[in-house]
């Protein structure tokens, strides 16, 4: 494999071919799309389901898993408290970020949202993501996701997805 222009010594990653059924994250544009999806999303924290719903957005970007938007009133009162600090994304804008309660825990920054989401990503306006690292669980149509590597990122992975998947050692340059 070829290193990739501007990353001496990164290779190109060998994409996972998709099963039927399946997707691959290198089938993903760049930039990123916003898809609505009607998936059942169940997020537990603290022992409790803290969301539940069918009214979601997926951001989909080459070599990521989804990331999940879910609607703020999907959220019960007293579980996201906005949080100091932002930071931007090339193609969506600023974020800002919420601490989130559920069940006595509390998981600092454990969830963002776009107030102002660039152009082209209005969808994502009134919507938050979460970590699934941090949730007890987060499941998508009754499936446990796992979560991204690398701590910045947000993506979900389900048997549906296929990487490699931008986030773990050696994949900064990707």
């Amino acid at each position: 494999m070829a290193p990739l222009p501007g990353f001496p010594g990164t290779k190109r990653p060998r994409p996972i071919k998709p099963k039927p059924g399946q997707e691959s994250v290198w089938d993903y544009p760049r930039p990123p799309k916003v898809e609505p999806t009607s998936e059942r999303i169940v997020v537990r924290l603290g022992g409790q389901v803290m969301v539940d719903t069918t009214d979601s957005v997926r951001v989909l970007e080459t070599s990521h898993p989804p990331v999940y938007y879910l609607p703020i009133e999907a959220f019960p009162t007293g579980v996201l408290f906005p949080t100091d600090g932002t930071t931007f994304c090339e193609f969506k804008g600023e974020a800002s970020y919420f601490d989130v309660v559920s069940g006595g825990v509390v998981v600092p920054r454990g969830g963002w949202t776009y107030p102002h989401p660039a152009q082209g990503f209005e969808t994502l306006r009134g919507r938050v993501a979460l970590y699934p690292a941090h949730m007890d669980s987060c499941q998508v149509d009754g499936e446990q996701v796992t979560f991204q590597q690398g701590g910045f990122y947000g993506g979900w992975i389900t048997e549906r997805i296929v990487g490699p998947f931008k986030g773990g050692p050696a994949t900064s340059g990707w």
